[in-house]
């Protein structure tokens, strides 16, 4: 891993087409600037790491199936009363 040390203002240019640059630091905060191609995916690592963690423990979860008893009418919101399904017998 390379380590260098950045002031406010001075940018860091990897390969020909990424530059990072400090914009701000407050604190422990810095604030980057990235310019770099669209085709480029940048992505924060602490959020990369918890939607691994999430799409993982979706796919162990246990798969739920409901059973379709055959023969039962699932009214649809558009339907039309009819004498039977309003008559109550």
């Amino acid at each position: 891993m390379l380590v260098l040390t950045r002031k406010v203002d001075e940018t860091i240019l990897i390969g020909d087409d990424v530059k990072i640059s400090v914009l701000s630091i407050d604190g422990e905060r810095v604030r980057l600037g990235i310019d770099a191609p669209k085709s480029l995916r940048i992505f924060r690592m602490e959020l990369l790491k918890e939607t691994v963690s999430l799409n993982r423990a979706a796919v162990s979860a246990p798969l739920v199936l409901f059973e379709i008893k055959k023969n039962t009418a699932i009214p649809s919101a558009n339907a039309v009363p009819t004498k039977e399904t309003t008559s109550g017998e």
